[in-house]
């Protein structure tokens, strides 16, 4: 299917933490300007999120949608806005749609009616994390959430240790903050001395931390992190 040219969906990032809307871009701004409709993660932060880049926006002109109800039907009503040629921003909690953010599915069917996508540049933890952490960023994965179950996630623990040394690459996983100590206590008790592990925590936050340690050395001052938004990143 194609659509017309004018017809386009925004992909808007948002910042890590309420404190740093400076590490957005301007043109951001001109983004949700021209959109007529937003399907967001959250409707009351996005509300007031939208609010504080354009202090001037209507929000009761615009039209919303919440990404995380009946999924069907979003659907269904994300190609009917396409349909009518409204302009589309999509907008997530943190970082930017899509990367381990809702968004993707909404994404994919922009693609398929032919819709010119528009993403964003904004802060996104993954690749923050990444450059600021040394380690490699030629090859990595991301995988995500480790299993809760004990067991399992320290199975898969050496299994992301033993790929990362035999692929030479940079395993980027995240966890519920407040499992974070749990799940570093697994990872320093299950790798092996050598393997350097990344901490970051609080991404473009005041009290910022990313550091790059071998697990010999985290064993020596394990840090508390408990409830505190952390990416983990191991390379053997």
């Amino acid at each position: 299917m194609t659509m017309q040219a004018n017809v386009q969906v925004y992909l808007i990032p948002a910042f890590l933490h309420e404190t740093a809307i400076d590490t957005l871009p301007s043109y951001i701004t001109d983004a949700v300007k021209a959109c007529q409709v937003f399907f967001v993660e959250n409707e009351r932060s996005a509300r007031r999120y939208l609010k504080s880049l354009w202090k001037e926006m209507v929000i009761d002109q615009y039209g919303w949608f919440v990404i995380h109800e009946n999924e069907e039907k979003l659907k269904k009503e994300f190609r009917e806005q396409l349909k009518k040629g409204k302009t589309i921003g999509i907008v997530s909690e943190a970082g930017c749609p899509g990367i381990a953010d809702p968004g993707q599915s909404l994404v994919a069917i922009a693609q398929d009616m032919g819709v010119m996508v528009k993403p964003l540049v904004g802060p996104n933890s993954i690749l923050l994390a990444l450059m600021a952490s040394g380690m490699n960023g030629q090859r990595f994965r991301f995988e995500g959430y480790l299993p809760i179950d004990h067991q399992e996630r320290v199975k898969k623990i050496r299994e992301l240790e033993n790929e990362s040394q035999k692929k030479d690459c940079t395993q980027i996983f995240i966890e519920t903050p407040y499992r974070n100590n749990p799940l570093l206590i697994d990872i320093i008790k299950t790798c092996k001395p050598l393997t350097r592990l990344c901490i970051a925590v609080n991404i473009t936050a005041e009290d910022e931390m990313i550091r790059t340690k071998s697990i010999d050395d985290w064993k020596k001052q394990i840090p508390d992190i408990n409830k505190k938004p952390a990416i983990y990143l191991l390379q053997a």
